[in-house]
């Protein structure tokens, strides 16, 4: 947090990291490696149609 020279900055970065991270945290010890592995690909492929419009 000291990287950051503004309250605004931080709060911009916290408010767009959290949503990446609940986006691609898949929490892996709870489902089978194949549903996580599809589970991840589905949510790559999202970020990547978002990141494209």
């Amino acid at each position: 947090m000291l990287r950051f020279r503004r309250m605004r900055s931080l709060q911009k970065f916290a408010a767009v990291h959290a949503s990446v991270y609940n986006h691609f945290n898949q929490e892996r010890s709870l489902s089978s490696r194949h549903i996580f592995k599809v589970n991840k690909a589905a949510a790559l492929e999202e970020w990547r149609q978002l990141g494209a419009a």
